[in-house]
Order: structure tokens, then C-alpha cells, then sequence
């Protein structure tokens, strides 16, 4: 049952980090009102192609609902009803979430297909959730993670529809995206504490205390780049996608300190690597640390001197998460260094 809990929580995991993708691939195009209502899209489960979908038709059987534009504002419907020869105005009620009204059909589906993913990484997630019944005797703390994981995919999916109901709040998409790694947090633990065989790793107190310091600056950078990334988002709309040498023309104070702050990111994980290798404490995930990191220097240099070739802001997100997610599990293997000398 174990390898099967272990399956579940890996798919579970690099279908979280997909939609990771997805989302990030969503904020680059701008696609995040592609769908303007939450959980359905206008209305339908599987969004419609074209702008005639969305257009007031005669003689249309409509479902409660439905969306279409009119005037350059949504209507829905409230309730079943079949359209006359004219357009009836008593029949519709005017979406009062926001007013975004504007159909553009690949912005559409890149915002269908993030959905599809989170919900595809749930089924993964409800299985390891009943199968972690069978460990509650001897891990309680396995059992009540995985539901928790259930519920925070749960409350995931909430923080989705608000954040489409305010029309992408900033703050909104950075609550959004730190769940998204506290999901990760809780499903690299169930990983752990369901592996098979143990690595010789040594403890080291300097190491450890450097390493949580060191993960909570990365949230802490990831939080700060999504604040950056708004403002950004902000500067392509004010001079367009086609001036991405523009858009940090006049670059405000979290980019500078992003920026600089990632210098100290840096440092504080070759110190841990210098210290790993000198001590020959066994943490050989260290150098996807250091390779993630270069990684993610290069992209954000690109973005910077190079004016944003394409997919270098979804692969700067993306590279921050799994740093994230590297990071964390050194911390939970140093956990284990930390109970294996106390028992000693």
C-alpha cells in the first residue's frame, strides 16, 4: 500500500507543478480573465471558440448560467429560458463581479487548460488521501497531512475564483501562488516520510539553522517577484506586447531590491553547498540546488538585458518554485539528521 500511497503523492506532485506552469504560462500571454466566472467558463464547462458563442441569439434555448456580451458588458442568465425574435433585457442580469468583457479565444483556452490541471491534480491527491488510511494506526500525522492537503486544494480552488471575481487582485495572486507552494511543502513530506530507504546524512546545526533561514528568503523572493511581475504586467498593458524593452524602463524599488536581495539568496545557498562539501554531510540534492539557482540567474538576467525573450518569465517562476521545493526537502532530511542524533 505504501508504494501505491508514494505513486498517488508523486503524480499528485508534478501535476501541481504543471499548474505551476500553466499559471505562469496564463500570467505571460495574459490570459488570466480568459474565463471570466469561476468554476465554468461564459457559462459552459468546456468554453466556447468563438465570439458568436458569446453574441445574444434568436430562438436559443440558454441555460441558467450563461454569459454572453452585449454592449461590451456581460449579461448571465438566471435562469433556463428560451430567447423570443428580440433581444428581451428583463431576461438577463447584468455580472456585477467585475467588468471585464472581452472575449479573445486562445487567452480562453490557455485559462481553460490551467483549470483542467488543477483539477486533474486533485484526483491524485483524493487517492492518497484515502489510502493514508491505511497508516493511521502507525503515522497519524500521514493521514491528517494528506487531508489537509485535500482541504488546502480545496481552499486553492476558492483562492482561484477570487482572484478571478476581483479581476486579478495583486494581493490576491500572491496568496495564490504562496498555497501553491504550501500544498507542495505538504505533499514533498508525505514523500518523505513514506521513503523506502534512508541516505547517510550527517547533522550539522550551522547547516540546518542556515538552510530554514535560506528557504523562508526564497518564499520570501518568490512573494516579491510576484509584486514585481505586477508591476510589469502593468507595463505591458500601458505600452503594449510588442515593447517588451519598455517594460522596465523605470523599474521601481521592490525590482531594485528583488534584485539585490538575490545576491544575499546566493550567497546563503553556496555557503550551504561549501559547508555540504567540506563536512561531507550527504546532502547531495545541494547541487540542484546550485543548478536551479544558476538557472534562475540566467533567466532573470535575460529578462533585464535581453528585454524578455519569450518563455523567460514562466521558466524564472517556475525555477523559483522547484528551488522552493529542493530546498524544503533538504530541511526535512536534516530533520531526520537532527532526530537520528538526539536518539543517539
Amino acid at each position: 500500500m505504501r508504494k501505491y500511497f508514494r505513486k498517488a503523492a508523486k503524480t499528485a506532485l508534478i501535476l501541481i507543478y504543471l499548474v505551476i506552469v500553466a499559471g505562469a504560462v496564463v500570467r505571460m500571454t495574459g490570459s488570466g480573465m480568459g474565463c471570466p466566472d469561476w468554476p465554468k467558463c461564459f457559462g459552459y464547462y468546456i468554453p466556447p471558440t468563438e465570439e458568436t458563442e458569446l453574441q445574444w441569439r434568436p430562438n436559443h434555448f440558454y441555460k441558467e448560467g450563461r454569459i454572453i456580451i452585449v454592449d461590451e458588458e456581460l449579461r448571465i442568465t438566471p435562469k433556463d429560458f428560451t430567447s423570443g425574435n428580440v433581444y428581451n433585457d428583463s431576461n438577463w442580469d447584468s455580472y456585477t463581479k467585475h467588468d471585464y468583457a472581452i472575449f479573445n479565444p486562445l487567452h480562453t483556452w490557455i485559462e481553460y487548460v490551467n483549470r483542467l490541471l488543477g483539477a486533474l491534480s486533485g484526483i491524485p491527491i483524493l487517492v492518497m488521501a484515502v489510502l493514508s488510511f491505511w497508516f493511521f494506526r502507525k503515522q497519524r500525522w500521514l493521514t491528517v497531512v494528506s487531508w489537509l492537503t485535500v482541504f488546502g486544494m480545496g481552499f486553492q480552488a476558492w483562492l482561484g475564483k477570487t482572484v478571478v471575481d476581483s479581476n486579478l487582485a495583486p494581493y490576491k495572486i500572491t496568496v495564490h501562488m504562496v498555497m501553491a507552494l504550501v500544498i507542495v511543502a505538504m505533499l514533498l513530506y508525505l514523500i518523505y516520510v513514506t521513503r523506502s530507504s534512508t541516505a547517510s546524512i550527517k547533522y550539522d546545526g550551522v547547516f540546518r539553522n542556515v538552510l530554514i533561514i535560506t528557504i523562508l528568503f526564497t518564499l520570501g523572493q518568490i512573494i516579491l517577484g510576484t509584486q514585481v511581475r505586477q508591476y510589469v504586467d502593468e507595463q505591458v498593458k500601458f505600452y503594449g506586447y510588442d515593447a517588451p524593452e519598455a517594460w522596465l524602463s523605470y523599474p521601481t524599488f521592490k525590482f531594485y531590491f528583488h534584485r539585490s536581495f538575490s545576491i544575499l539568496v546566493f550567497a546563503m545557498n553556496a555557503f550551504l553547498y561549501y559547508r555540504n562539501s567540506k563536512l561531507q554531510l550527504g546532502y547531495r540534492k545541494m547541487n540542484w540546488v546550485m543548478l536551479l539557482l544558476f538557472i534562475e540567474i540566467l533567466s532573470g538576467m535575460a529578462m533585464y538585458y535581453i528585454d524578455f525573450p519569450f518563455g523567460s518569465q514562466p521558466l524564472h517562476l517556475v525555477i523559483a518554485t522547484l528551488l522552493f521545493g529542493v530546498q524544503f526537502y533538504l530541511f526535512l532530511e536534516s530533520r531526520k539528521a537532527v532526530t537520528s542524533v538526539e536518539t543517539l
